[in-house]
């Protein structure tokens, strides 16, 4: 396994990112999608366990025009009782954040995974958390020529009455698509789980949504209290079914 921390030179500045990847061969290039609170240990460990099933995992930090990571000064791991603050700690940073400047980002970032020895020619897939579900899926839509599969857990506000409320862009997309909500998620709420799904059956997307019981938004994250050890195998589970199926043909 090698790891690497990069810089990425974008329009507005330079991005910093963290790769990883099996140190032989080329392998499938997979984009990965922080959550909100940034890059950080936790994250790292988990592009290096992607990246020890067979791809070489790009993990950027979408808010590098504020900070370079660790975006923050939380001290991981959270408890429920840090959450208050913590959220007063990443309010600003979204404040900055525009999904427009991300899918200028997502461009760069495909190129510059095209561009690297390391990984092999082809279609690449996506994968996020949170804010990054969200990120996954609109690089699905924007960019369907390149992506083959992609993967959004526990992102909130997928199905909004916004015109670019993400289930909106599910016939654009061609890729096969994973989503995974929480069923405790006052972000994700039942009315909108529903209209997600009225919207995957319209457009025929081939995608699977499927809602994961006794979880809260944030489940896969083993540094914060939402953490849920059941619900986060079983998105390993789905994530690797899914990219194995899609970028090893």
């Amino acid at each position: 396994m090698r790891t690497q921390h990069l810089e990425i030179k974008t329009p507005d500045g330079v991005c910093d990112a963290f790769a990883a990847y099996p140190n032989k061969d080329k392998h499938p290039g997979v984009l990965l999608y922080m959550d909100a609170y940034g890059p950080r240990p936790y994250m790292y460990e988990m592009a290096e366990k992607l990246a020890g099933h067979g791809y070489y995992v790009l993990l950027p930090n979408m808010f590098y025009r504020v900070r370079r990571a660790p975006v923050d000064d939380l001290k991981f791991p959270l408890q429920a009782q840090d959450m208050a603050e913590a959220r007063t700690h990443i309010m600003p940073l979204f404040k900055t954040f525009s999904p427009e400047n991300a899918m200028s980002d997502a461009g760069i970032f495909l190129n510059f995974m095209s561009e690297q020895s390391q990984i092999r020619p082809g279609k690449f897939g996506a994968t996020g958390y949170c804010m990054g579900g969200t990120l996954a899926i609109r690089t699905a839509a924007r960019f369907s020529d390149k992506i083959a599969s992609a993967a959004s857990y526990h992102a909130g506000n997928l199905a909004r009455d916004a015109e670019d409320s993400p289930h909106k862009l599910l016939p654009k997309i061609k890729a096969e698509l994973y989503v995974a909500h929480a069923d405790n998620d006052q972000s994700m709420p039942a009315e909108q789980i529903e209209r997600f799904a009225i919207a995957i059956d319209e457009c025929r997307a081939r995608c699977q949504a499927e809602v994961y019981e006794d979880a809260s938004h944030g489940f896969t994250m083993a540094d914060l209290p939402a953490y849920n050890m059941a619900a986060l195998e079983r998105h390993w589970v789905s994530l690797f079914d899914l990219l194995d199926r899609n970028l090893r043909s």
